[in-house]
């Protein structure tokens, strides 16, 4: 004689409630996706900048020491730092003091020259002053 077991509920998950946690996981791992690829381009974005800078503070080295100094006018040209290509231009104006002249420094990547990356103002005082 066999006796029938009455039959256990059965454990486990329903369709709807797997749909749902793999919606909620999709959702959180894009999240992530996207702040890692913004941490990345921030990233880049500082090292351009830093790079640039660097530029600029090396154009300011080299005028401060020029001798004869630069003359009043613009300048322009190419850097290339860390491997990386950017243009610079460079502005040197009068001063209400004539024994210095400020000079502007503004450095960009060639691909984007309206897009300044660095800009540094420094001022150079006469290597040969007059008495």
């Amino acid at each position: 004689m066999s006796v029938d077991a009455p039959l256990s509920p059965r454990r486990g998950f329903t369709l709807v409630e797997i749909l749902v946690a793999l919606a909620i996981l999709a959702i959180a791992l894009t999240a992530g996706m996207r702040a890692l690829t913004q941490a990345t381009d921030t990233a880049s974005a500082l090292k351009a900048r830093t790079l640039a800078l660097w530029v600029a503070q090396n154009r300011l080295a080299a005028a401060q020491i020029a001798t004869p100094w630069p003359a009043l006018g613009s300048y322009h040209g190419e850097a290339v730092q860390a491997a990386a290509s950017f243009t610079w231009q460079a502005t040197v104006s009068a001063t209400p003091n004539p024994a210095f002249r400020r000079i502007d420094i503004t450095v960009a990547e060639p691909h984007a020259p309206d897009y300044a990356l660095a800009k540094l103002t420094g001022f150079l005082g006469d290597p040969e002053p007059r008495r």
